[in-house]
């Protein structure tokens, strides 16, 4: 298996990736929402403010996760992890796990502090991810599920201090993704 960054002339193998990903544990409403939002996040967001990284298997995308900048008043320096595909025939095998540690690997040299998530804490437990509360760091809307709003320190330093409400890339500004 393979990590990297994406290459733009991979928007649509991913898009399919998420469509198929989706369709298969949601149902094809999901997919089609999560298909686009992710295309969107690659095709129409100022490219200084998303990171796209794959897991390959020889050429062929089975895992994907974008990252996006948030913005708080504190100008802490934080990205938001979603969405999270790896193909259905691939998961179960670590290869989500990998990727994201590759990710944050990446992210934390170029001196990010932080990432958060909206989703399983079962899952992102794994990788470094603890629950967090909504005072500490507010999410941009009101959480259906605030059990899933979930951070991780990519400088050692505790969630503590409170960072005020954040900021998303356009694509997030929809209270309904919340």
């Amino acid at each position: 298996m393979h990590y990297s960054l994406y290459h733009p002339s991979q928007a649509e193998e991913i898009k399919q990736l998420f469509l198929n990903t989706f369709s298969d544990s949601e149902g094809e409403s999901e997919g089609l929402l999560v298909s686009n939002l992710a295309f969107d996040l690659m095709k129409n967001t100022e490219a200084s403010k998303v990171e796209v990284y794959v897991a390959t298997e020889e050429s062929r995308i089975v895992g994907c996760i974008l990252l996006s900048t948030m913005n708080f008043d504190s100008k802490a320096s934080a990205y938001l992890l979603s969405p999270v595909a790896i193909a259905t025939q691939y998961q179960g095998k670590g290869i989500g796990q990998a990727l994201i540690g590759y990710a944050l690997k990446e992210l934390k040299e170029k001196g990010v502090e932080s990432v958060m998530t909206y989703g399983d804490p079962n899952f992102y437990s794994k990788v470094g991810f603890q629950q967090v509360e909504t005072s500490i760091i507010a999410s941009p809307y009101p959480l259906t599920q605030p059990q899933g709003w979930l951070a991780n320190s990519l400088n050692g330093n505790a969630f503590d201090t409170v960072l005020g409400k954040p900021v998303c890339v356009e694509v997030f500004n929809h209270p309904d993704l919340w």
